[in-house]
Formats: structure tokens, C-alpha cells, sequence
């Protein structure tokens, strides 16, 4: 369901393996969840169960996994399959099981991918991009989103304030995980968990970049 589970794409395979099925992603991992719909539906299958996977606190609601697979369902041309839902989202291996999970079909009555309140680019102050290029993510930008995050969250930041993206590759990568923040043009390497809390607190929210982990 979310960027940090992309990292952990060889586990999710495993867990996939012992059920005969195979994995998609909703945002930033291929194959995307469209691509594998069309994929087993040319294959010929009757039924498709998803059964969305997080393992972290940042996935998105499990509402998006029923929009996005109602929109690949209405767009779909030629013969559609039946598309059944897991009503909830399974956390570990031991819960994604199909033949003990509960489903609620699709049914193409389910809201779209639009909506008026995403109409406008958000009004936010500053821009934080979180690089999840191969470097950083080997050397831990899950951490470092992560910190980010749940640091603004509990700072009281909102979509007013920040908009948080995760990006590929930033190119310092000798200073990974490198985050950076526009407009202020400050760039930061070595950004562990606990360096991306000082940043959220002194900069983020306090206005004030952080000389100690400050690139450019």
C-alpha cells in the first residue's frame, strides 16, 4: 500500500509465493496495480482477490485500494473479471491467506479518482523531498520518511504547512539519505531518523535550518 512497503518488495514476494499469487504496488514500485490487473486479466483469470498489505503506519486508507481497482475495472475494455476486496488490511503473513480473509466485490459504484478538494496544488509553505533513490534506501530513507512524517504530524504541520513527497534519486549520494526543502533551497545529507526529527523541530517548524546536517 505505501512507499515503505516497496522496500521490502523481496519479503512481499515470499509471502505471495506461498499463496500462488503475485504483488503490485498503489504508488512508486512496479509492476503498479493497474499493470498487474490487465496482465492477469489477459492471462484469462476469472476472479482476482486483492489483498492490500501494509507494514507500516504510512500506508494510505484502504479505501484507495478499492477507487483504484474500480477505476482499472470501468476503464477496462473486453472481458472484466470479477474483482474481489479484502475488507481489511493484512499486517502479517498469517493474514493473507484468501481463504480466510473476507471480500466485498467490486462493483464500478465506487468513488472515482477526482474530487473537488484535490482540485488546487495545496497551499503549503515549504516543500519536502525525501529522496528514495537506491543509495538512500539502502542506507535507510524508509527511517528517515518515517521520522518526518510522524515528526510533523506531532509538531502539528499540515497540508498547509508542508508537503512531504518522496522522490528518486537527488544525486549527492555520498551524503544519503539526502532530504532537501523548497523554496528554502537547504539541502541535508546523512539525514538519519534521528537528524530528520531535529530538522522537523528546528527547521520545519521552527524556521531555522540545521547547520550540523546542511549540504548547500
Amino acid at each position: 500500500m505505501s512507499v515503505t512497503d516497496v522496500d521490502r518488495r523481496d519479503e512481499l514476494v515470499g509471502w505471495a509465493r506461498d499463496h500462488d499469487a503475485s504483488i503490485a504496488f498503489l504508488q512508486m514500485g512496479d509492476p503498479s496495480l493497474t499493470r498487474e490487473l490487465t496482465r492477469l486479466a489477459d492471462a484469462g483469470a476469472a476472479t482476482i482477490t486483492l489483498i492490500g498489505i501494509s507494514l507500516g503506519p504510512l500506508a494510505p486508507g484502504h479505501s484507495w485500494l478499492r477507487r483504484i481497482a474500480a477505476h482499472w475495472w470501468r476503464e477496462r475494455t473486453g472481458r472484466r473479471p470479477e474483482i474481489q476486496v479484502a475488507t481489511r488490511l493484512a499486517t502479517t503473513p498469517d493474514e493473507v491467506a484468501p481463504t480466510s480473509t473476507e471480500t466485498r466485490p467490486i462493483t464500478g459504484t465506487e468513488p472515482g479518482l477526482t474530487s473537488p478538494a484535490w482540485e488546487r496544488v495545496p497551499g503549503h509553505v515549504r516543500q519536502v523531498l525525501i529522496c528514495r533513490g537506491p543509495r538512500c534506501t539502502a542506507k535507510g530513507s524508509e527511517e528517515t520518511a518515517r521520522a518526518v512524517i510522524l515528526g510533523a504530524m506531532e509538531a502539528g504541520l499540515g497540508d498547509d504547512d508542508l508537503l512531504i513527497t518522496h522522490t528518486g534519486c537527488q544525486f549527492p549520494c555520498n551524503q544519503a539519505p539526502v532530504l532537501s526543502v523548497q523554496p528554502d533551497d537547504v539541502w541535508y545529507g546523512n539525514v538519519d531518523a534521528a537528524a530528520a526529527r531535529v530538522i522537523v523541530r528546528d527547521h520545519l517548524d521552527g524556521g531555522r535550518p540545521v547547520e550540523a546536517y546542511r549540504l548547500k
